[in-house]
């Protein structure tokens, strides 16, 4: 009762004597800066909704326009609106008014219309040209076609200065629904190499039954969905995909990044949060009040920035048949977890950011915090098991007061902090310690990290950083942008004194007035303990099965492709392709991500590395009969090929997305499909992913080597198969962290990595 009386803003009692006002004067300012803040943000908002929305039209054209119809009728007497202006003026204005007053209303109006037009005829434009993809054809080193070059003009001379985040999201084309004969022709050649003659002609026999029967019906609802849809694929792929998985997030969805392996700024784990922290609340700001800029391919070609709306204040919340995605427009604390407890610190005092000095100094009060934990030290692995299962868990034990009001503060955090007690490092010498780092980022312990929340910042006791992330509200690339921009704002911009403390500690550690951490407590009974403690020895079981290794190559790196006039990750997938083949003794189908971002909303497609001409490649490699001149052709045509596939994914002429589209449209339409059911049910035994690197631009890798980092993996999607992300760092770095099951008989990690060492010596033998 004490806590609930301390909170009231004001009060008052009815006595004798009149009526009594007490007030606190103190919180009622906090209310005051919190709501002008929040006010500050909603006109923030409205002003970059406002000037998003007529991009690439800006106001100074507005003023252009108005000046040149003044000038026009001044100097010349000449109606430029021809007639328009002065029936606007009959109706407009006061009759008191001068005919000069209603004329200047009149022309106002008919300025900012023609700005309006101007504006939407811009914007259409820009979507047609962003429809080309031609572009993307264009070979390097080699003279650029006509129509590239008249496109890149249009393009340039349409696009305004200085866009925003996201200003182009309106000029951003949709993605075009493939036909069913070129999706069917496309996948038939992509299962060829895989299956015997008896079962192709089977697979070509049910195609061609699902194209002349029930495919022209599902193709229609795709068409209907993408002309009324902003992307006919994403909202389902978010939702069948992602939220009614329910499977544990732990290994099988979540994904993690390392920090720059040999850069080490601070020993100091709380400086070093404090930094981070600060970091990631400004890349925050940017977004709010869209100081950043997108993602630019080529130079002039936007990637949909939509995923970027979800980053912050976002958590996964678990449901019995789906899980939903809940976001907060704003947060003003972090969720920090610490030994099995969790704390609520504050993000703003006075109505601005804390320092990183300041956050330093919350960090170091956790640390030194000796409170006992009381019942909630393993809380976390309820995240990390089966979704339903914590669903339950979620209506029973947190539905209603404190346990409530708790778990509310960790889901609505701008986002999580964990204060590790180990130390994470790397060391040539001892690779083990590399994959301890990585492992402990993807899971834990199992119960010391919250999965559901969008992002786990994690920092080890010597101050070595890495992130968990959640995969339902985005991919890879948008977690990527975000932790290169907070390691070079850590770096380059906070930095740290000569004792590794954040740069202001000195000046702004006993600033007064700053509300200490609040530990978030809860109230475990029995029951609620039985199941963390069925949910610690799930995810524990989950952790030890899965077997994660890094490597680190050095041999060579892209630089190397690049003079064989190869695409360094072509290059990389036929060399995973022959390392795979070696160690399974045959192939099988793989996935590879390809963003779809060049349209709006857009996600991710399948490429399918394997195909007719990767395993004649992969077959040449393992004859010796065969003289190197044949093998670097045989590579050759497999690297393009691949390319190609890429390109169409890229372009939106992927497989797999439609025939997802096309499966669930049946399934709601309750029309059965053997085809369809056959397609969907395949197992994706290998599953690669190369790791987006240096997004913004900010390090040169040659010159800067200490910044490299090892870029992050991800857990295998089938029980038999591997897990394999890879990245490229300058021009003679590669890093492969392959993960597998140890349950499994069949697969070994380690055996894997070296495998693929080994084919990429091999493959550099065939050039010499």
């Amino acid at each position: 009762m004490a806590e609930a009386h301390s909170a009231v803003a004001f009060s008052f009692s009815i006595t004798h004597r009149g009526v009594n006002l007490n007030y606190n004067r103190e919180l009622l300012e906090i209310v005051w800066r919190s709501g002008l803040r929040s006010w500050k943000k909603r006109i923030l908002r409205f002003n970059n909704n406002v000037r998003n929305g007529f991009y690439p039209q800006t106001a100074s054209s507005l003023w252009v326009i108005l000046a040149l119809l003044t000038g026009i009728q001044t100097a010349s007497h000449v109606d430029p609106s021809f007639g328009a202006i002065p029936v606007i003026a009959h109706f407009v204005g006061v009759p008191s008014r001068s005919g000069t007053f209603r004329r200047s209303v009149a022309t106002l109006i008919y300025g900012g219309c023609v700005w309006i037009v101007c504006s939407g005829l811009r914007k259409y434009a820009l979507k047609i040209l962003f429809q080309y993809k031609g572009w993307m054809d264009e070979k390097r080193g080699e003279r650029v076609s006509l129509i590239t070059q008249l496109w890149s003009a249009g393009v340039k001379l349409l696009s305004g200065s200085s866009p925003r985040l996201f200003s182009y999201q309106g000029c951003l084309p949709k993605l075009p629904v493939p036909r069913v004969e070129h999706t069917m022709e496309r996948y038939l050649a992509s299962v060829e190499p895989l299956v015997s003659q008896q079962e192709y002609d089977r697979l070509e026999k049910l195609a061609e039954e699902f194209k002349n029967t029930i495919a022209p019906k599902l193709q229609r609802y795709l068409y209907l969905k993408s002309w009324w849809a902003s992307n006919y694929v994403s909202d389902w792929w978010e939702e069948f995909v992602y939220l009614k998985g329910r499977g544990p997030l732990m290994t099988y969805s979540n994904f993690y990044c390392l920090d720059p392996l040999l850069a080490s700024v601070t020993t100091n784990q709380a400086a070093r949060a404090g930094n981070l922290t600060h970091a990631a609340l400004i890349f925050r700001r940017a977004i709010d009040v869209q100081l950043l800029q997108p993602i630019m391919l080529a130079g002039i070609v936007p990637l949909c920035s939509h995923q970027y709306e979800r980053m912050f204040n976002t958590t996964r919340v678990p449901g019995f048949e789906t899980d939903k995605l809940e976001h907060l427009v704003d947060s003003e604390h972090i969720c920090v977890m610490h030994r099995g407890r969790f704390f609520k610190v504050l993000t703003h005092h006075h109505a601005r950011l804390l320092t990183p000095g300041e956050l330093q100094v919350q960090f170091e009060r956790i640390l030194q915090d000796t409170g006992e934990t009381e019942g909630e030290q393993c809380l976390g692995a309820l995240t990390a098991g089966d979704r339903r299962t914590w669903a339950e868990v979620r209506a029973n034990c947190f539905r209603l007061g404190l346990n409530r009001l708790s778990l509310d503060l960790i889901e609505t955090a701008a986002f999580i902090v964990v204060l590790d007690d180990e130390s994470y490092g790397f060391d040539p010498n001892d690779p083990s310690k590399l994959n301890t780092y990585a492992k402990s980022l993807l899971h834990g312990k199992g119960y010391d990290r919250w999965f559901d929340k969008s992002f786990n910042i994690i920092i080890g006791a010597n101050g070595k950083a890495g992130f968990n992330a959640e995969h339902s509200w985005a991919d890879a690339p948008v977690m990527g942008h975000l932790w290169e921009t907070v390691s070079h704002h850590d770096r380059c911009v906070l930095r740290y004194d000569e004792n590794g403390n954040a740069f202001d500690y000195l000046q702004t550690a006993k600033t007064p007035g700053i509300p200490p951490p609040y530990r978030i407590r809860f109230n475990i009974s029995s029951a609620c303990s039985n199941q963390i403690k069925l949910s610690v020895t799930k995810a524990t079981s989950l952790l030890e099965d899965l077997d994660l290794h890094l490597t680190r190559f050095q041999v060579y790196g892209k630089a190397f492709i690049k003079r064989q006039n190869l695409s360094p990750d072509a290059y990389l997938q036929m060399a995973i392709q022959l390392a795979y083949f070696r160690d399974m003794g045959k192939f099988s189908l793989t996935y590879e991500a390809a963003m779809t971002r060049l349209f709006r909303e857009g996600r991710t497609e399948t490429v399918r590395p394997v195909n007719r001409w990767s395993c004649e490649f992969v077959r040449s490699m393992e004859d010796p009969d065969l003289c190197n001149d044949e093998k670097r052709e045989k590579l050759r045509t497999a690297c393009d090929e691949h390319v190609k596939a890429i390109q169409r994914a890229m372009k939106g002429e992927g497989i797999d997305r439609h025939l997802f589209c096309l499966y669930l449209t049946s399934k709601y339409l309750e029309l059965e499909s053997p085809f369809l059911r056959e397609v969907l049910a395949e197992p994706w035994r290998l599953s690669t992913s190369q790791t987006s690197c240096n997004q913004s631009g900010y390090w040169d890798f040659d010159l800067q080597p200490e910044f490299i980092s090892a870029g992050g993996g991800f857990g295998p999607v089938a029980t038999d198969g591997y897990g394999v992300s890879y990245m490229l760092v300058g021009g003679s770095d590669f890093f492969f962290h392959v993960s597998s099951r140890r349950c499994s008989p069949y697969t070994n990690s380690l055996r894997m990595a070296e495998r693929i060492r080994k084919a990429l010596l091999d493959i550099q033998d065939v050039f010499n």
